[in-house]
């Protein structure tokens, strides 16, 4: 009796995760690269785009015109793709409205139009709490605030760096803890690492910011918290009323569209209160111009200024259509290019799936890079706490070495510090740099085992040459001495 409970609970846990497979195969086939033979194991950079986005550009263009700018039935047509476009990324991430959405180039940008629409609040003596973690646009943003710009108006602000622990790659709470204090204006934190791997808890840095005790304008005392989504929402379930962070930044070009759009998700009140980042245009509210007065225009165009990537804009929140077509049935176009609603619960189905499958990928690619001598992992060693990407070292190999052979055996990664330079540093590592492979949805198991193998035979055939080497030398040292 026991023994059938056990083997009736076992099967419903394999139904379980078999309803969580992704059909890749029938996925890969909306795409190019795979026609190529190109492993494609750099998408922590960016990812693939699918044919039908590429495809899109050329249907868009057939009513190319630009948008709150014309009276004609194409400025009217694109017009109102491009503002459907802001409810589409509105619901994909569960924002309240689309006056919470700014359009940005990437989330570098959207970074840097926090930074400068919170310029001018910044008191003598303030704070600004980041991490040693930080991808560098996260970073250098408000470094320059701090050391550059505000110094010359006579006001200082310190910016702070949290510690993370080497071993595991857990940010360190109780030192970040330590940082903040009531003069925190702001903490920002990655969402997930793009060197380690790691996931934040970023329920735990929402709880240090919201007791920091910090007076913002609106009489609020917590310090604000932006959250640098990049890594975070391409592969992973991201609902911002439940994260309840006030600035959430990602960039849509790593999760399947093309180049050019990101976003900045951002709580109303600190929208209507703040300072634009770009002054004209669709910022400016309709005829309200005078010698003595500009009037803002309403969300979320006051965060609009000048002509934007429209094309690029109603392709990428298309993306999140087709994203989630691809994860729950890649044969049928349920929601790309339909007026199909959809709500949060769809989005969390697929991103499950999505984060399910790129976890398989990179526990498969952990157990046979793990048994490299030599070789050093960074970040969690669980995947329930990292992304899919895996950054490594081998000692005496070069990473950039490495990511050279690994091209010439078909395997794209990337070498370098992948903008991550402070994380690096604080490890000491010389260069800073190591070698990273990432996965997505579309990568196959076969894949990530053969960029791992590669990896392996790679090292194993650099100790065989320097074996041989110095057996030489001796040799030669050897007969100068006889």
């Amino acid at each position: 009796m026991i023994n059938q409970l056990i083997s009736s609970a076992e099967n419903k846990i394999k139904l379980a995760e078999n309803k969580n497979l992704l059909d890749v195969s029938a996925i890969r086939r909306h795409f190019l690269f795979p026609e190529r033979g190109r492993i494609v194991t750099n998408n922590a950079a960016s990812t693939q785009p699918p044919k039908e986005l590429l495809n899109l550009y050329t249907d868009l263009s057939k009513d190319y015109e630009n948008v709150h700018r014309g009276q004609s039935n194409a400025s009217r047509y694109i017009t109102n793709l491009f503002e459907e476009s802001y409810n589409i990324i509105t619901k994909f991430i569960n924002a309240p409205d689309r006056r919470n959405i700014v359009i940005t180039r990437n989330t570098t940008e959207a970074i840097n139009t926090v930074m400068y629409s919170l310029l001018t609040q910044f008191r003598d003596g303030d704070n600004i709490v980041t991490t040693f973690m930080e991808h560098n646009s996260n970073y250098v943003p408000w470094y320059g605030l701090c050391k550059e710009i505000l110094p010359k108006f006579g006001i200082k602000v310190e910016c702070r760096l949290a510690r993370f622990q080497p071993q595991t790659g857990e940010l360190d709470l109780t030192h970040l803890k330590s940082l903040v204090d009531s003069r925190t204006k702001i903490i920002c934190c990655i969402g997930a690492s793009n060197f380690l791997g790691t996931k934040i808890h970023l329920h735990l840095v929402k709880e240090i910011a919201d007791y920091s005790g910090y007076l913002q304008p609106n009489g609020e005392c917590r310090s604000l918290l932006l959250v640098d989504g990049a890594q975070l929402i391409p592969g992973t379930f991201t609902d911002f009323h439940t994260l309840n962070v006030d600035y959430l930044c990602f960039s849509f070009h790593k999760m399947l569209a093309p180049f050019g759009i990101g976003v900045l998700c951002a709580k109303q009140h600190l929208l209507e209160t703040s300072l634009p980042f770009l002054y004209g245009g669709d910022m400016i509210a309709e005829g309200d111009v005078s010698p003595d007065y500009v009037g803002y225009n309403s969300l979320p165009w006051k965060y609009a200024a000048g002509t934007p990537n429209i094309l690029g804009t109603i392709i990428s929140a298309q993306a999140l259509r087709l994203l989630l077509d691809l994860a729950l049935n890649p044969d049928e176009q349920k929601y790309f290019l339909t007026t199909n609603e959809f709500n949060i619960q769809t989005v969390e189905g697929a991103m499950n799936r999505i984060s399910s499958h790129i976890k398989m990928l990179t526990e498969k690619a952990m157990y046979i890079l793990s048994r490299i001598k030599g070789i050093t992992i960074y970040g969690p060693k669980n995947v329930n706490r990292r992304t899919g990407l895996i950054s490594f070292n081998v000692a005496g190999c070069n990473p950039f070495e490495i990511a050279e052979e690994l091209n010439k055996a078909g395997v794209e990664s990337r070498a370098g510090c992948h903008c991550a330079t402070l994380a690096h540093k604080y490890l000491k590592l010389d260069p800073p740099a190591s070698c990273r492979l990432s996965f997505y949805f579309y990568n196959t198991i076969d894949e990530a085992e053969f960029a791992a193998e590669t990896v392996n035979k790679i090292v194993n055939s650099k100790n065989r040459i320097d074996i041989s080497l110095n057996t030489n030398e001796n040799t030669l040292n050897n007969g100068l001495t006889k």
